[in-house]
């Protein structure tokens, strides 16, 4: 029977300049922990070395041992016993070595792995300039497998005929056998949970062995419900009765992709894509994250932003993180590594075995409807991308292919046009037209939008963060518009991420992120993404409020993000208005959002006694002359319309500023508390109160508390905020926040950092042994923080 023992603990690293220098370190492991920004990219682009010890029993002489690497970045050569094994040339896709050449059993092995992360190496990502970095190490788990003589070597599971009360699933079995005359038997359960639901049994002598399984009422695989079942094979002599030789489990879902012109459909049902783009990689030690961390982006992604996609940019990324997205519903587009450049013809070769391991090391995922299989952003390279589009079908006939551009017109022998639009500045049309792109009779949709055209950082002053936020609502709206062609977008990007010198802000760090490197949200950007799902209240402010923020001290249009049907303002308790969705402006979004342009509201009829028609003219004429800026000048009918007041309500010149000072410019006068009511249904879903900040706390969210060591150590992600005592967050505070973990608990980066936009974070990490560990957060002005952590082990 197959079996696996993980190995991603007590490995020797040391740098192979320097092999005096030894740790013992456990994976995931990164080659150099890196500072947060200011830093040297060639720090981490070294050979390292991992060496450990592995005991072989007698009794494993006779059967397949395979080593499987799952992330190895970027070369890595395998010995055992001294002698090379295997060499592999991507740092993206996993890969096993059978060591039972180089193995000697009943006795200890000696197991050297030489990772070369240098970027001058001849394989994809490299050869030229990258926009993100590529780090180094270990950084995913490592395995010892064990199987008999005969054994199952992969099981392709294809769902057909998902619209009918009968599934047809195909199932693709290649087996490895002694002797392929002797016939063989295979037994194949559905089991939805613990049940299982369905058997079948054939018996073979074939390799390759493709049978068609048919399946009654079997639930499809969607968005809202993600319905999984788990395929059992097992392979035995000659009878279903007989002890098997080997078994496995296969993860899969009921469901079908298809790209048309018209747009992208799930079992039938046309549906916008509205997605992110991921980088899996995180401040401090890059790639290097346990299965934890990569479930949470996933469930960010999909439950935090009410995303429905994802597209892996620019690689194939964690099974952890794609088996979360298989749990959860959220659509994949993944993609071989590459960026803009294309080698020689090695190079070349290796991107077309990239293309194979993606495709065999992932088909089986249901959320995944898309193969990438261009270098992104390449010039067309006609033979190279023919020759990749035939090995993604020949591997798997069941999804459709695709390639990332940024050429109008680019040669297409894929099944979608995917285009990086970065046309939209801000007060144009968020996406080109498609028929300026490729043909209208093929299938497209925007695989980037936004990022470098307008880098935000969490702490952007306020007129730059409602940019920014506007930006990706329009970009959003115009692709989601349902007749333009369009199978939706994917904009740039997720989360800020570590960059080389030639891109970002100068402190290796692009800023393109709608989440900082944390995966804290930027204040707008991101609830453009939250607020058009229902499965909470969402209510964001673009604005704190404050007349400093703006020039001139008047206090522009302020943008209110929310999936509530309207939002009621009050100024120091007294109601101001109700404000509803700007449909007109963002028609195809599922919730527009609300402008905020008009402070006065009745006020000026509930407190003052004014009349409708006098208090109307001073609110037109005021917005007038705060949209005109300093020095503007009021049209000749609102000047009539204010003369006219000034004798209808008996009102002086100096009354009527002071009525502006009171009511518009707030100069001088008590402290302005404004409070949000968000409402759906007719009740308050959700609140916000900006008022002046008195007192500094510190909000913390840590993603689980209950800790479990099981193939790797765990790692918890704590993100921070520091906000007003109304909860509001206080963007222009960086103080330093530190961090102290006793018990059985590591932190993972400085004990020290600054506050960013008012946010930052940290990781603690298990140590190994079970029990209790805390972590305490503090910030001279306020209150410390304990988080208590559990730390548990579980069979892996």
């Amino acid at each position: 029977m197959f079996n696996r023992i993980y190995l991603n603990d007590d490995w020797t690293y040391y740098r192979q300049d320097t092999p005096e220098q030894t740790s013992v370190v456990r994976l995931p492991h990164t080659n150099i922990e890196l500072p947060f920004n200011y830093f040297d990219e060639k720090l981490y682009q070294f050979v390292s070395v991992y060496e450990r010890k592995l005991f072989l029993p007698e009794d494993y002489s006779g059967k397949h041992c395979f080593l499987r690497f799952e992330g190895a970045g970027h070369m890595a050569q395998v010995y055992v016993n001294g002698k090379l094994a295997e060499n592999h040339y991507c740092g993206y896709t996993e890969f096993k070595v059978e060591i039972n050449r180089f193995a000697t059993f009943g006795a200890e092995n000696t197991i050297r792995v030489v990772l070369d992360a240098r970027e001058s190496l001849n394989e994809p990502p490299f050869g030229y300039v990258i926009d993100y970095l590529t780090y180094g190490g270990l950084y995913r788990e490592v395995s010892l497998e064990v199987y008999e003589p005969n054994y199952i070597q992969d099981v392709f599971v294809k769902p057909r005929n998902v619209d009918s009360n009968i599934k047809t699933i195909e199932v693709e079995t290649t087996v490895v056998a002694e002797d392929y005359h002797r016939p063989f038997h295979l037994t194949y359960d559905i089991y939805d949970g613990d049940i299982c639901i369905q058997s079948y049994e054939v018996e073979s002598v074939d390799a390759v062995n493709n049978n068609t399984l048919y399946c009654a009422d079997l639930e499809n695989w969607d968005l809202d419900h993600p319905k999984l079942y788990e395929l059992r094979v097992r392979l035995s002599e000659g009878s279903k009765d007989v002890t098997g030789w080997d078994y496995t489990k296969v993860t899969f879902g009921c469901r079908m992709v298809e790209f048309k012109a018209d747009g992208f459909y799930l079992n039938g049902k046309k549906i916008k894509l509205r997605g992110l783009n991921r980088h899996q990689s995180y401040p401090y030690v890059g790639y290097a994250m346990p299965k934890s961390v990569q479930e949470l982006d996933a469930r960010v992604l999909k439950q935090e932003l009410g995303l429905n996609a994802v597209r892996t940019s620019h690689y194939p990324q964690s099974q952890h993180f794609l088996n979360e997205c298989d749990r959860i519903g959220l659509l994949v587009f993944t993609e071989a590594p590459g960026w803009q450049y294309i080698g020689d013809a090695s190079w070349k070769e290796k991107h077309l075995r990239n293309v194979k391991d993606m495709v065999q090391q992932n088909r089986n995922h249901p959320s995944i409807i898309l193969w990438g299989v261009r270098i992104n952003e390449s010039q067309d390279d006609d033979e190279l991308y023919k020759k990749a589009n035939e090995v993604a079908h020949k591997y798997d006939d069941t999804r459709p292919t695709s390639g990332v551009r940024y050429i109008q017109y680019s040669h297409l022998y894929e099944d979608v046009f995917a285009f990086n639009d970065f046309s939209h500045t801000g007060n144009n049309a968020g996406v080109r037209k498609k028929a300026s792109v490729t043909s209208p009779k093929n299938p497209m949709f925007v695989s980037e939008y936004n990022g470098h055209m307008y880098p935000t950082k969490a702490f952007d002053d306020e007129p730059h963060r409602l940019s920014h936020t506007l930006r990706h609502a329009n970009v959003v709206n115009d692709a989601a518009a349902p007749n333009n062609g369009l199978a939706g977008s994917f904009g740039w990007c997720m989360a800020d991420y570590n960059t080389h010198k030639d891109f970002g802000s100068g402190d290796k760090i692009c800023y393109h992120g709608v989440l900082d490197m944390f995966r804290n949200p930027k204040i707008g950007a991101a609830a453009v993404y939250s607020s058009q799902s229902d499965a909470q209240p969402v209510l964001d402010v673009t604005s704190s409020m404050d007349i400093g923020e703006w020039p001139a001290g008047r206090l522009g249009d302020v943008y209110v993000l929310t999936n509530a049907d309207y939002v009621n303002l009050y100024k120091n308790g007294d109601f101001v208005n109700r404000f509803y969705p700007d449909k007109d402006t963002w028609k195809h979004l599922n919730h527009a959002p609300i402008k905020i342009d008009d402070y006065i509201g009745y006020l000026l009829e509930s407190k003052e006694g004014m009349s409708k028609e006098s208090a109307e003219t001073f609110r037109k004429a005021v917005q007038g002359f705060m949209k005109g800026g300093v020095g503007g000048v009021l049209k000749p009918t609102l000047l009539a319309g204010l003369a006219k007041m000034l004798v209808t309500e008996k009102l002086t010149v100096k009354q009527i500023e002071q009525l502006v000072y009171q009511y518009v410019t707030n100069w001088g006068s008590d402290a302005t508390v404004y409070r949000f009511d968000a409402v759906r249904q007719g009740s308050v879903v959700k609140s916000i109160t900006k008022a002046p900040c008195n007192t500094v706390h510190l909000a913390v969210n840590p993603d689980h508390t209950d800790l479990v060591e099981a193939a790797t150590y765990d790692v918890a992600t704590v993100r921070i905020s520091a906000v007003s005592e109304e909860g509001n967050r206080l963007i222009y505070l960086n103080d330093p926040v530190t961090f102290e973990v006793s018990g059985n608990l590591e932190l993972i980066g400085p004990a020290c950092v600054p506050l960013r936009g008012g946010v930052t974070g940290t990781y603690v990490k298990t140590t190994g042994a079970e029990g209790q560990g805390t972590l305490t957060i503090r910030t001279e002005r306020a209150e410390p923080v304990v988080l208590t952590f559990t730390v548990r082990k579980e069979e892996a």
